[in-house]
């Protein structure tokens, strides 16, 4: 039986309930409070038959007046006469009953005594019986049902509160998972695809903790502590994972947000418990994830203060500096924010490595399907380097999601493996959102939607830095698509101004391919004229790409410009004319382009109004190869490609 099977079988017995134990011992202790009043020494009888049918009668032997309200009566021996074949017990021959007054009772009993002369045959005694057992259980009883109360109670409040850590009285302790040899990681680095450098930074300190005298006989030291930073779902936490699997030692692993609770000092209290219990268990790493919860800067606003949570960050500090890398001990934390993160943190000597984890290139994208489509069951035909390209700005968790969405729309259809359509249709629903074929669309806007997708398409395909088309359609998808065309972007780091030109008139190729066609314009380019207004004011404010500005980036990585901006209103009034200029210039050029090629603008709406969706070899049969991939490639020497004076088609534009 494997490791995996030994704990689902362990996790399926049940646990037993203690509830029951507590019920058990309220039980008993009602049931001693009640029984010796229920437990009779005798028959009960009445007081007027006690007078009239054995006193009377000389049946009495001695009478017993108990606490001033009861009375225990013993009868003589054949004062009863027996059933036939039966005897008479000595439990018959005992009877008893309550008197309301005593005195009046000792009155009447020794006035028939007299009068019946049983001076001699009746005993008579006052008893006074102390019943110890009710003396007790009258303060015991509450006080165990107040405890039981309050177990009840503190187990629910730490239920809710979350495990060990939750408790009340531990609400100052760690509640970091803790994964040893017992609940060992199972992630290691061949489940992480696509950081190739990042793997090689993170091997060297799993090294370190399994071959600690290689660096140390050299006489250095394995950095303190290791940040990892990267945009969510690159995979920080999977990496993290990974070297806890490698480096098969405790691995502790918390989230930044779980050290700060609303009381004061608990944050605090929970770092120093977490280095003390590590430093019990070194060799070891600690992981924090999303460290930016409690490693903002100090100080920056004002208005934003919380003493709490930079308490935790002091504490967080000096446990840092307190450690040395001799004990085995390696912090290791993420975040996506590494702009916010207070500077003394990311000194030498705390956080001396920041290890980048980027979005991965087309290589490594398709490294990561390769790991995520390894349990599923796909068609021999599935071309990994394809749907890698298709994914640009993918990281591993949209890979991961696509992954499954195939798989998911692949049982929908009944189907035995997943193939590459399933693929295509999982980056669709990823890309654009869920296909909505039950939305009613009037053929006035259906048509005018054809026209809008038509217009980005032309921009596309006759513009020389735009990217590659991949398909256009007018299927609406998500909450607001009515149709999209989708681009297979370039691996690039830099934009020049012409590409970024060539961007937005790709934007703008809907709103004015209606208005070319119909004359006006609809609300259907929203989204297309944020990003180019985004676009504009970057390239002015950040990019330095404006000559009336200047070359000026007013980029405020670190947050000092909250409360004011960093230039005047008269430049602030130059930023917005300028944004206007660019934009209107663009939307001229490409009012420019979509005119000299309404013919094509035409072609491409028709065939979208029959078939809904092209692709690019349905552009090349329809328009044409597009012109900028018929260019031929320059000579070393400078000459080829388009002659001088002899501009290409789109050169002109």
């Amino acid at each position: 039986m494997s490791e995996q099977q030994k704990n689902n079988k362990e996790e399926k017995k049940p646990n037993f309930n203690y509830y029951w134990i507590y019920g058990i011992v309220l039980l008993g202790f009602i049931a001693t409070y009640f029984l010796p009043s229920m437990a009779n020494t005798g028959d009960k009888i009445s007081e007027i038959e006690f007078f009239q049918s054995y006193l009377r009668e000389g049946k009495v032997e001695k009478v017993n007046i108990v606490n001033k309200d009861f009375v225990e009566v013993t009868l003589k021996e054949g004062s009863i006469t027996p059933k036939e074949g039966e005897e008479v017990s000595a439990k018959a021959l005992q009877k008893e009953f309550t008197i309301l007054s005593i005195e009046e009772f000792r009155n009447q009993l020794f006035t028939e005594v007299k009068a019946n002369n049983l001076q001699d045959s009746v005993e008579i005694n006052t008893v006074e019986r102390t019943d110890w057992k009710n003396g007790i259980l009258s303060w015991l009883l509450p006080l165990l049902v107040i405890f039981l109360v309050w177990i009840f109670v503190m187990r629910k409040v730490s239920g809710s509160m979350g495990g060990a850590g939750g408790q009340i009285f531990n609400i100052g302790k760690s509640k970091a998972t803790l994964f040893d040899k017992e609940t060992a990681v199972n992630v290691t680095f061949n489940d992480v695809a696509g950081l190739e450098e990042a793997k090689e930074e993170v091997v060297e300190i799993v090294d370190f903790l399994k071959h600690p005298q290689k660096y140390t006989a050299l006489g250095g030291k394995i950095p303190k502590g290791a940040l990892l930073v990267g945009t969510p779902g690159t995979g920080k936490t999977l990496l993290a994972k990974a070297m806890a699997g490698e480096a098969k030692v405790p691995f502790f692993s918390i989230s930044g947000s779980d050290f700060v609770e609303m009381f004061v000092g608990v944050g605090a209290s929970r770092v120093r418990d977490l280095f003390k219990v590590a430093r019990e268990k070194a060799p070891c790493i600690i992981f924090i994830d999303e460290i930016d919860a409690i490693g903002r800067a100090r100080g920056r606003n004002v208005m934003q203060g919380n003493d709490e949570r930079e308490n935790t960050l002091n504490q967080l500090l000096v446990e840092m500096d307190g450690f040395s890398s001799k004990k085995g001990i390696i912090m290791v934390a993420a975040t996506n924010r590494p702009d916010v993160l207070d500077q003394a943190l990311l000194r030498p000597g705390r956080f001396d490595r920041q290890i980048v984890i980027d979005k991965p290139d087309i290589n490594g994208r398709e490294a990561i399907f390769k790991v995520h489509i390894k349990p599923l069951k796909v068609a021999e035909s599935i071309d990994l380097n394809k749907l890698a390209s298709q994914t640009p700005g993918f990281v591993g968790a949209d890979i991961a999601n696509v992954c499954n969405e195939a798989a998911l729309i692949a049982a929908r259809k009944g189907k035995k493996a997943i193939d590459n359509k399933d693929f295509q249709d999982a980056i669709d629903r990823h890309i654009g959102g869920l296909e909505r074929k039950s939305r009613i669309i009037s053929p006035e806007e259906r048509e005018i939607i054809a026209y809008h997708e038509a217009g980005h398409a032309i921009c596309g395909w006759y513009l020389e830095h735009a990217d590659p088309l991949l398909k256009v359609t007018i299927i609406p998808r998500g909450i607001a698509a009515l149709g999209y065309a989708q681009y297979i972007p370039k691996e690039r780091f830099l934009y020049n101004s012409d590409e970024l030109s060539d961007q937005m008139c790709m934007l703008l190729g809907g709103r004015v391919a209606e208005d070319i066609i119909y004359g006006k314009v609809s609300t259907g380019a929203q989204n297309d004229l944020e990003r180019i207004t985004q676009m504009a004011y970057s390239m002015i404010t950040l990019y330095g790409m404006n000559e009336r500005v200047g070359n000026i980036s007013f980029n405020d990585q670190k947050g000092d410009y909250n409360f004011k901006k960093p230039y005047s209103d008269e430049t602030s009034t130059m930023i917005d004319e300028e944004v206007r200029k660019i934009i209107a210039e663009a939307y001229e050029r490409t009012k420019i382009l979509l005119t000299e090629k309404k013919g094509d603008l035409e072609v491409i709406a028709k065939e979208l109004l029959e078939k809904e969706i092209l692709f690019k070899s349905d552009l090349e049969r329809l328009i044409g190869v597009r012109p900028s991939e018929m260019k031929p490639p320059r000579k070393p020497d400078g000459t080829g490609g388009a002659k001088v004076g002899q501009d290409s088609e789109e050169e002109t534009i």
